[in-house]
């Protein structure tokens, strides 16, 4: 089953979660890259980084945002893996990953917390966890 149909089968209340994000951590995504860096969004007190499953649906989000139809879109395709256990530890802020926002209907959250981004990353760490992590 690919990400897409993951997505609208827990947005249905029919799929598992659990597949779904080992489908997003194996599928390559489009993250919009702009010469500044990535592109991010501000939401519910977090950061996320705007990811996408396919060109069109990117392009649609840059043209949403103001870019004209036919400039060409400057983009990165990353394994969802990578972007979850190693782009979102390395920002400042808890951030998570907003896949396909160019449609409501169809898009997904996947937000920075435990069994999503590694601990060190999420916000709802356990006292645990960050006692240990301040004796490394």
């Amino acid at each position: 089953m690919r990400l897409t149909e993951h997505i609208a089968a827990v947005r249905a209340g029919q799929g598992d979660p659990h597949a779904m994000l080992g489908e997003f951590r194996r599928t390559p995504v489009l993250l919009p890259h702009p010469e500044d860096g990535l592109r991010v969004g501000t939401w519910g007190g977090f950061q996320w980084i705007y990811a996408f499953t396919d060109e069109e649906r990117l392009a649609r989000f840059v043209v949403a945002r103001g870019a004209r139809p036919d400039e060409p879109v400057a983009y990165r395709s990353v394994l969802g893996a990578r972007l979850l256990d190693a782009v979102v530890p390395s920002l400042d802020a808890p951030t998570g990953v907003a896949l396909d926002v160019d449609d409501e209907a169809t898009s997904m959250l996947f937000p920075p917390v435990r069994g999503i981004v590694p601990d060190g990353a999420a916000v709802d760490r356990t006292e645990d966890t960050t006692a240990r992590e301040a004796q490394r």
